[in-house]
């Protein structure tokens, strides 16, 4: 690891793995002083199976019991199931990804989904969770939003943790992750070093400030994580990120074929940006080719996995003038 890596890890890595090592009152009054308000955004298609349980969890802990979160929004992305009903009867807003800047249109993806919900909240400080989260995860809020409560200087926050898989009825404590640290560590190592301190560059745990979320793009699908780190660090520089050791984290393991869209996407979203002034662009094909065995033969699958990205929110007409009316 680079040295500059090196001494962010050490000084910018803290730890929250329960609610034990939070000062709940010292956040809150840190909330206080600064006059934050706090939204927590759940992109969501298709998980009504988890989506209510942490919902009614989060806001349980954190509106009615310490009111550390002003807004509790999921963004529903297409959802064929209950998701909405769910997420609604459990306490959260919700709204639907296509219903939010209809002038803009709409397009798939998780990334979309984040992208609009900058345009259905009004916190300062947004928290992103993923929907299809399992078990104890009520400090993942409070631990994300320390090190922004903390310092002024920081804009930005990944949350990082084990990620154990289940095969077979086999639980491996720590074998999640696979697209991680087969596809975009090598690639983030590789491109841009500094960022090798970065446990989990993919996690969909991660908090930042709106004044810096509205400045970059946001890539529609799966590509969008690695996409915001590479951009905000081009935008307030290593100092202005952190990570937050967030313990154990648990979710539905995707199908190898899954998998590798997914990992399609994030090498189409680092090409996109590996370009330097004056040098020649990296362009990926935009098309992943997989295959499938039926009968006796492999049978090709082709699917899209070019960069298809919202450009920063404060460049939209729509959402400059709700900000005028906000503040208004």
């Amino acid at each position: 690891m680079r040295p500059d890596a090196r001494a962010w890890f050490q000084h910018r890595t803290t730890s929250a793995t329960s609610l034990a090592e939070l000062d709940l009152d010292a956040l809150l009054r840190a909330k206080r002083r600064g006059g934050h308000r706090v939204s927590v955004v759940l992109p969501a298609r298709d998980e009504e199976a988890t989506v209510g349980a942490l919902v009614a969890d989060l806001r349980e802990h954190w509106m009615r019991r310490v009111p550390l979160v002003d807004e509790l929004l999921v963004v529903d992305s297409d959802s064929t199931d209950g998701t909405a009903a769910v997420a609604r009867a459990a306490g959260a807003d919700v709204v639907a990804s296509a219903d939010v800047l209809p002038a803009s249109g709409t397009r798939p993806g998780k990334g979309e989904a984040l992208w609009k919900s900058l345009a259905a909240t009004t916190g300062d400080l947004v928290v992103f969770l993923d929907s299809d989260l399992i078990g104890d995860v009520t400090h993942f809020v409070p631990g994300l939003l320390g090190p922004l409560l903390a310092d002024p200087s920081v804009l930005y926050v990944k949350g990082c943790y084990t990620r154990p898989l289940e095969v077979g009825g086999t639980v491996h404590a720590a074998g999640g992750g696979r697209v991680t640290e087969l596809t975009a560590r090598p690639l983030l190592n590789a491109l841009w070093p500094e960022l090798a301190g970065f446990v989990q560059p993919l996690g969909g745990e991660y908090a930042g400030r709106r004044s810096a979320l509205e400045q970059v793009p946001f890539v529609s699908a799966y590509g969008v994580e690695i996409g915001l780190l590479i951009d905000l660090l081009r935008l307030g520089g290593l100092a202005s990120l952190a990570q937050v050791d967030l313990g154990e984290r648990r979710h539905t393991s995707q199908s190898q074929e899954a998998l590798g869209a997914m990992a399609g996407q994030v090498v189409s979203t680092v090409l996109a940006r590996a370009g330097r002034p004056g040098s020649h662009r990296l362009d990926a094909s935009g098309l992943l080719t997989q295959f499938r065995r039926e009968g006796a033969g492999f049978v090709p699958r082709s699917s899209a996995v070019a960069v298809d990205q919202r450009p920063p929110m404060a460049t939209i007409a729509e959402y400059a003038a709700r900000e005028v009316g906000i503040a208004g």
